[in-house]
């Protein structure tokens, strides 16, 4: 076994943004040791791999994964098809498909049954071998309900939720996750009312109730993150005190000064969003619904550029976990989709996706980028993402995956069979990069059948 390794000749992108070079790049003990000019390093006892003509950047960093959730096409199957002991089980092998997708770390912020805390710990054990993990427990939600409607009660567990009211149960809530080890506390800071439509997601909370969240958490040093989507909901939890931000759409020009002021980050997280407008047709979406989905962005995309443009950091998340997003498929889509709608540059999405994620994980600094001193995370690319970011999502582009200095085995592939009583059915299409690609094409011609779809 050899005690470190030698990256030799290989076009480096080093997730800060800066233009690509050519370096070697030598690992040790699990970490980047010497990042040098071309030939000018050299070791005896190092394993050595020739990355000429390929690219060495750092490995994406997923900062909003749902890696419990196991692709449900509903909240119905989620909440209610759902085993405790086989949903872990489940995870942990989702983990290892998107490490296999050159994603070297990723933050779970909520989970169903709270395994996420399990599976962190056992990664970091080396039980298996998976991206480097940061959790949360059961999101937060208030007796007004989060994204599924009726389907949460007014008080208990269902799903990924815990539902609180008032003041004693919250801070309860927020000091039993913290003692069971999450690294965030997840909060639905809107969600959606029945018979409101026209509303969509509205504020759930007071803004006291925000308040205690925050400083109950970091009272104990665990910062929080809301999922939010309209402005008054963002300027609720920035004044609260949040850290993070998931979405935060439909700003406003006051409530964006808040957030430039506080530089909190972002993670839009579009790509569950824009998969739906891109392949609706291939999985039979509401036309009405795309269309909401496509003015959400569009008329977020210039104040989310206004804030990365004003120093706010932007994360890239997938939302993996979803029918639309599965695991080991799309991690790399929301650089595109940066590129796309808010005017990135590539190697500005990069950045987004590796060194600006690394504040997801708690580790700003060390991991994230490829410099002398950071974790050897780190991925070996057949093609240049600095001009193509489309190469990250071809499974046979990412030809090494170094994880905490180790190599991963990108062989290992098990092809699973139905488990009785897991899904409620096939309504809602698993959609990989393939189906997509042949709805794509399908689109140019006639509708989509969904009794063409494959099972």
């Amino acid at each position: 076994m050899h005690n470190s390794i030698l990256i030799k000749g290989g076009r480096v992108i080093s997730g800060s943004g800066s233009p690509p070079f050519f370096a070697d790049v030598l690992i040790k003990n699990h970490m980047i040791t010497e990042v040098a000019q071309p030939g000018t390093l050299s070791t005896q006892d190092a394993l050595n791999i020739d990355a000429s003509g390929k690219t060495v950047m750092p490995g994406l960093i997923d900062a909003h994964c749902h890696i419990s959730f196991d692709e449900p096409s509903s909240n119905d199957e989620l909440f209610f098809h759902r085993r405790h002991g086989l949903s872990a089980i489940i995870a942990a092998a989702n983990a290892q498909a998107v490490l296999r997708a050159g994603v070297t770390s990723f933050l779970d912020a909520d989970s169903i049954f709270e395994i996420g805390v399990d599976l962190r710990d056992a990664i970091e054990a080396g039980v298996i071998v998976a991206p480097r993990m940061a959790t949360g427990g059961y999101a937060i939600v208030s007796s007004i309900g989060g994204t599924a409607g009726r389907l949460f009660p007014s008080k208990g567990t269902i799903g990924y939720a815990r539902i609180v009211n008032g003041r004693k149960e919250i801070v309860a809530e927020v000091r039993r996750q913290i003692k069971a080890g999450v690294d965030w506390i997840k909060v639905m800071v809107t969600g959606l009312v029945p018979r409101r439509p026209g509303a969509g997601e509205v504020l759930a909370w007071s803004a006291k109730e925000l308040k205690i969240i925050c400083d109950t958490a970091h009272d104990l040093g665990v910062p929080v993150v809301g999922h939010c989507r309209n402005a008054k909901s963002i300027s609720a939890a920035t004044d609260a005190g949040f850290d993070m931000l998931l979405h935060a759409t439909n700003m406003d020009d006051r409530t964006l000064e808040k957030v430039v002021a506080r530089k909190i980050a972002i993670c839009p997280t579009f790509t569950y969003q824009v998969n739906l407008i891109d392949y609706g047709n291939v999985v039979g979406a509401n036309r009405e619904l795309r269309a909401i989905f496509e003015r959400e962005i569009e008329s977020s995309a210039s104040t989310l550029r206004r804030a990365f443009d004003a120093g706010v950091p932007l994360l890239c998340g997938s939302e993996s976990g979803f029918s639309l997003v599965p695991y080991g498929e799309w991690h790399y889509k929301e650089m595109e989709i940066f590129v796309r709608y808010l005017g990135l540059t590539p190697l500005q999405a990069i950045r987004c996706a590796t060194y600006e994620g690394a504040f997801a994980l708690g580790l700003t600094g060390r991991t994230g980028e490829i410099a002398v001193g950071r974790h050897a995370d780190l991925i070996i690319v057949d093609g240049d993402p600095s001009v193509e970011l489309a190469v990250l999502g071809r499974r046979e582009s990412i030809i090494e995956v170094i994880a905490g200095g180790r190599r991963v085995d990108l062989s290992s592939h098990l092809t699973r069979r139905s488990i009785p009583g897991w899904r409620v059915g096939d309504h809602g299409k698993k959609l990989t990069r393939e189906i997509a690609a042949g709805g794509a094409a399908r689109a140019a011609g006639s509708p989509s059948d969904p009794d063409d779809w494959d099972a």
